[in-house]
């Protein structure tokens, strides 16, 4: 089961390390290597959640997967954590050292979700009116493509969603219609 606190703490002395040893965006970098690697393989994050496989097999597992694409400040600190027998939480780790890193540096996740997929001048026009209306200096866009939506758009970032699709209007109209309002007024 992840434990979000526990992920926090470790994140933060990572994090702290980094900082520390001037390794910071190289340590963020890795991270997003090993969340992206997390992501493209549910079978290498049940190796490291597995309670059946010993602590030297995950070690040579992770280093087979790891060893070439980050630094040795990471590599250390993921070969500790196996140690410790704590890497069944390295995926919420990393998670949440890249949410640490973006509020350290001022970073929003925006997470746009529209019914066919954008073009990158599209995208770069969203950036820069979300930056225009939020007054965030640095806006992180991720874009998703939902065909459920009909049109429009689905916004969402810092616990805000705006849902300007035309899939809304349509529940918004049946709504409308199923409470009767008009036939009141008549």
């Amino acid at each position: 089961m992840p434990n979000v606190r526990l992920a926090g703490r470790y994140a933060k002395s990572l994090l702290d390390l980094a900082i520390e040893q001037n390794q910071l965006d190289a340590v963020h970098a890795d991270m997003k290597y090993f969340q992206a690697v997390c992501a493209q393989s549910h079978d290498f994050v049940n190796v490291l959640r597995s309670p059946i496989i010993k602590a030297d097999q995950k070690n040579a597992i992770i280093l087979a997967v790891i060893k070439d694409a980050v630094s040795a400040l990471s590599l250390s600190f993921i070969v500790l954590l196996v140690k410790k027998s704590r890497e069944s939480a390295l995926p919420e780790i990393a998670t949440a050292l890249i949410e640490q890193y973006n509020a350290l540096k001022g970073i929003h996740q925006v997470s746009l979700t529209t019914a066919v997929t954008i073009s990158d001048e599209l995208k770069k026009t969203f950036e820069q009116k979300i930056k225009e209306e939020t007054q965030f200096k640095t806006v992180e866009l991720t874009t998703h493509t939902n065909e459920d939506l009909i049109g429009g758009f689905v916004l969402s970032f810092d616990n805000n969603l705006i849902d300007a699709s035309i899939k809304r209007d349509l529940l918004d109209i049946k709504k409308q219609f199923l409470s009767n309002e008009f036939v009141a007024k008549l």
